[in-house]
């Protein structure tokens, strides 16, 4: 009998099964209900859930009359977010390829600058920063969760400004003129606490990439600082370097 991590049982087993995808080739048949109910020791109904929740992933593919094959996700439902030639967030770019981008603020307050977060954006910690807590989803599936940070400050319309729609980025071009002129990545690797699980529909422990961002004006001064946890299945991270006078 496979293995399958503690928690809702549909979800342990989904969590199976798309490791399991991943490591086998596109068009792979998966075997037979029966084989996987006995493999997984579930029932049919908590089997179909779980693959359920892949097909709509687009992990899987069912096909009539042949069984359920191994597929891939599509771009659209891929992290993309551009730092090369502009600042461009997530949502712009998402937006700009035909997805359907949702936000949900999950908190926004004024809080005292921890010291990481004081040494990015090179303040006291004693000074205090709008911290923006969001999850982004892309066509209605949960895609990751964002935490930003921002001087008080300098931007205190940032603590009562609607995020449920838009970009943080064009919000601070619009309101303060700011200029987003570079951007620092520093991509690491994570696992999902039991909170984050839940919001972003996966096993707890589960690995995240994590994308740390500090982004800079023209004069090197920092402006924001984001770090991003994402869903690896669902996401990507795309790096572009250039070599020349610019």
């Amino acid at each position: 009998m496979a293995t399958v991590e503690a928690g809702p049982k549909y979800l342990a087993v989904r969590e199976a099964l798309r490791r399991r995808a991943s490591a086998l080739p596109e068009h792979t048949l998966l075997p037979p209900e029966p084989v996987l109910c006995a493999e997984y020791g579930v029932s049919r109904i908590t089997l179909r859930r779980a693959v359920d929740g892949l097909v709509a992933d687009g992990h899987l593919v069912r096909e009539q009359g042949r069984g359920t094959f191994v597929s891939r996700p599509g771009i659209r439902h891929e992290y993309r977010e551009s730092f090369v030639h502009r600042i461009a967030g997530f949502h712009s770019v998402m937006t700009e390829q035909g997805a359907q981008v949702g936000t949900t603020v999950l908190a926004q307050r004024v809080v005292p600058a921890a010291p990481p977060i004081a040494a990015e954006l090179t303040i006291g910690t004693a000074d205090d920063v709008v911290e923006l807590v969001r999850l982004r989803s892309v066509d209605g599936l949960p895609n990751h969760v964002v935490r930003s940070f921002l001087a008080a400050d300098r931007y205190p319309k940032a603590a009562t400004e609607d995020f449920g729609h838009g970009s943080l980025y064009e919000f601070l071009r619009r309101e303060y003129q700011a200029d987003l002129a570079h951007a620092r990545l520093v991509v690491d690797v994570g696992t999902a606490a039991a909170d984050e699980a839940e919001i972003l529909d996966v096993i707890a422990g589960s690995p995240l990439l994590v994308v740390r961002t500090t982004v800079r004006d023209s004069a090197g001064h920092p402006l924001v600082h984001s770090f991003s946890r994402l869903r690896p299945d669902v996401s990507q991270v795309e790096f572009e370097v250039s070599v020349g006078g610019r």
